[in-house]
């Protein structure tokens, strides 16, 4: 029983080991290069939910940090998660205010933080399974520790999808704009951090008045919060 015991100890750590290696590599390997691609992107080569079809081709540009006008990081900071430079990967806030509210009106809202946004779009696949929500959660731990807010967001801003079959945000500035990342004014970076949410349905070119609105509330944060000193750190 003593070595039965033992071996399965032992190989609990080794799986344990192996699981442990197999996060780290491509979040080290990631930490000072550009993602080839993203889960979601592989995704919309068989099935892309906002084009309705497959992609024959997927429209992605890597853009670094510098190269992106300001006014996109704290667009989408504001729009999407505000605590994001004070949490480690988890906003208990939100999540709290989520829980209450379905339990007192049966609403659903999103309480995932950039970081998770991006575990997933990166790694893993849509769903809200225990399972992948899990996953989620551990890669979100791991890359809070394993890379700096601004490389965090820096990834985000590159593979988050904007549209059918465009991710990263000068994909989109192209795509929609004709100008680079770094000319987006700061009304197309509110727009661009309209539609993430929901890209299978709102359009930054195109917005109907859902989007228009939720642009507009975008714009008024950034004007309101121009000299917050955390937002000028994006």
């Amino acid at each position: 029983m003593g070595r039965l015991r033992r071996g399965v100890q032992r190989v609990a750590l080794l799986g344990a080991l192996g699981v442990a290696i197999l996060t780290a590599f491509p979040l080290v390997w990631l930490a000072g290069r550009p993602p080839v691609g993203s889960a979601f992107m592989l995704r919309s080569r068989f099935e892309d939910p906002a084009a309705g079809r497959a992609c024959e081709r997927v429209l992605y540009r890597w853009v670094d940090w510098k190269d992106v006008s300001p006014f996109v990081p704290r667009a989408i900071v504001l729009a999407e998660d505000q605590r994001f430079l004070e949490h480690d990967g988890f906003d208990f806030r939100s999540i709290e205010r989520a829980l209450r509210s379905r339990e007192n009106d049966g609403r659903v809202r999103g309480a995932s933080t950039i970081t998770q946004q991006l575990a997933k779009n990166l790694f893993l696949w849509p769903g809200r399974s225990w399972i992948r929500k899990g996953i989620e959660a551990w890669y979100t731990a791991w890359m809070e520790v394993a890379w700096p807010k601004r490389r965090i967001l820096e990834l985000y801003l590159n593979v988050a999808q904007f549209g059918p079959c465009v991710f990263g945000v000068e994909a989109a500035a192209g795509r929609y704009f004709d100008v680079s990342a770094a000319q987006l004014t700061a009304e197309q970076a509110a727009l661009l951090a309209a539609v993430l949410p929901n890209p299978a349905r709102l359009r930054a070119h195109d917005p109907g008045p859902h989007a228009t609105e939720r642009a507009r509330e975008v714009l008024e944060l950034l004007e309101a919060k121009r000299d917050a000193p955390w937002l000028r750190r994006l």
